[in-house]
């Protein structure tokens, strides 16, 4: 059996190159985002009434559970509690096209 190496977890969790940036990028703005409501020291409640987002939804994103916000509405969360998203694309020169 042959080890592999990978850059990130997400990396090796991902089924394409395309899933583990996509995670990467949510995983950042889930963490800025709960760094941000733990300055606010709201509780769960009071954070949903804020953010628009149920009780049990605010759970899952204090919870880290990635897999249930899209890049999307991490986005809209993000703007919420006060977060400016800057986007930096840089050329993958693994990339064959």
């Amino acid at each position: 059996m042959t080890r592999q190496r990978f850059s990130s977890v997400w990396d090796a969790i991902s089924d394409t190159p395309q899933e583990a940036e996509n995670m990467k990028a949510r995983a950042v703005l889930m963490r800025a985002i709960n760094d941000r409501l733990d300055e606010f020291d709201w509780s769960q409640s009071t954070a949903g009434a804020n953010l628009g987002l149920t009780q049990p939804r605010v759970s899952d994103l204090r919870r880290g559970k990635l897999g249930k916000f899209s890049l999307d509405a991490l986005m809209d969360i993000a703007k919420k509690v006060g977060l400016t998203v800057e986007l930096k694309i840089t050329v993958d020169e693994k990339c064959g096209a």
